[in-house]
């Protein structure tokens, strides 16, 4: 009976990690028609590079970091209970993968391939599994300290702190550390419009992205037993929610309309096995109303050339996320209660500084030793791009 039920939850836990395996797909897409046609061939390599050197870097130390737990066993030890363990590796990989994928989003069209490569290794190996070993393992005393001054443990059900606020606070720093693309900014106070070079690509990003998202969240439970279906609906509520705010805030931009259900999804991440689905729909649409806001503010006033505008996506709506899960999950908004505001707030704190110092050490420490940045802005220009071209060109500017 427990081996049977061990290999339910291994075939769970393994459509979890193919679904969340299938979003950097979206990732890909969603990168590829955003940036300007010479660098979509660089977007699309650098994903799956990328991806290449997170599995090797968490299987090899970042696992260990945040878990306690080494694979460099004998593989009898390795496939007891049907290889669960393996397994439950692959799902949470498809989450540290998805630090330096974030960050790709936010430095595209200027930085070099093999600098960011060491990035990504460093970042997957050590700084992600720092916090989430803090978060979601127990280790280093955080959680116990959380709860010893507030009540509750600091509560994440599905990263919108871990991963998310993690990755896009990183972005920040590697998009600080890079500068802006060559003729973004005039010095005249012109701002050079890039606009996304396909629509099409752009949106189809956003829907796998969405699509593999309940996998992201659901199987976020990671036994079939612990399955929660109010987790699936404050995913709908919270995608919904976040649509219809950058649809308004965004006057029907394109950019803004496919973003809005990821900056929902990524706020509910958090809360999400614990807040009433109203309350989920309040949380996605402050968050697409954050992103569209924020977005705006970074391009045209701190001229931050973070080109898909993964620190407001990621880093802003994954962090009022982290807040909003100690709010809307109190029973007095209808939530199922056992999470403390005050926990919230300093556990997202903490992840921010995590990524702040963290990122900040590796693109600023990487830059006084190297250089970042691509004289000619793609990698892969000499590439024959014409296969990955369409021929219709967006019939209007769009604020990407």
């Amino acid at each position: 009976m427990d081996a049977m039920k061990t290999g339910t939850d291994t075939l769970f836990i393994l459509l979890g990690a193919i679904m969340v395996l299938a979003m950097h797909a979206g990732f890909a897409f969603l990168e590829l028609g955003t940036v300007r046609y010479k660098n979509q061939v660089n977007a699309l390599v650098k994903i799956l590079v990328d991806f290449a050197v997170s599995t090797l870097s968490y299987f090899l130390l970042g696992y260990l970091v945040a878990y306690g737990t080494s694979f460099l066993v004998g593989a009898e030890t390795l496939v007891q209970k049907n290889g669960y363990d393996l397994v439950k590796f692959f799902f949470l990989l498809t989450f540290a993968a998805a630090i330096p994928a974030i960050v790709s989003g936010g430095i595209a069209e200027r930085a070099r391939f093999g600098p960011q490569l060491i990035a990504t290794a460093l970042l997957v190996g050590l700084v992600y599994p720092l916090f989430e070993g803090m978060a979601w393992s127990e280790r280093f005393g955080f959680q116990a300290w959380i709860k010893g001054a507030f009540g509750e443990t600091f509560h994440d059900f599905a990263g919108s702190v871990v991963v998310h606020a993690v990755g896009g606070w990183i972005g920040l720093m590697a998009v600080l550390a890079l500068g802006a693309r060559s003729g973004r900014y005039g010095r005249d106070g012109r701002i050079a419009a890039h606009p996304p070079s396909s629509i099409p690509f752009l949106a189809l990003g956003s829907w796998v992205l969405v699509v593999g998202w309940f996998g992201f969240n659901v199987m976020s439970a990671q036994e079939i037993g612990k399955i929660s279906g109010l987790v699936a609906v404050n995913s709908l509520m919270a995608m919904v929610g976040g649509t219809l705010a950058a649809t308004l805030l965004g006057r029907n931009d394109p950019g803004f309309v496919h973003n809005g259900p990821l900056a929902g999804l990524v706020a509910v991440c958090a809360g999400s096995d614990i807040m009433h689905p109203l309350g989920a729909l309040v949380v996605g649409g402050v968050a697409g109303a954050l992103f569209v806001s924020m977005f705006t503010l970074t391009q045209n006033r701190l001229k931050i050339d973070d080109v898909l505008g993964v620190w407001p996506l990621h880093g802003l709506c994954g962090a009022w996320g982290g807040v909003a899960a100690g709010v809307f999950g109190q029973q007095a908004l209808g939530g199922l209660g056992g999470v403390s505001l005050g926990a919230q707030v300093v556990g997202t704190l903490a992840g921010i500084a995590v990524a702040v110092v963290g990122g900040g050490i590796i693109y600023f420490g990487m830059k006084a030793v190297t250089s970042l940045r691509l004289d000619q802005e793609a990698e892969f220009e000499g590439a024959d791009l014409s296969i990955h071209r369409i021929s219709a060109t967006p019939e209007r500017q769009t604020s990407f």
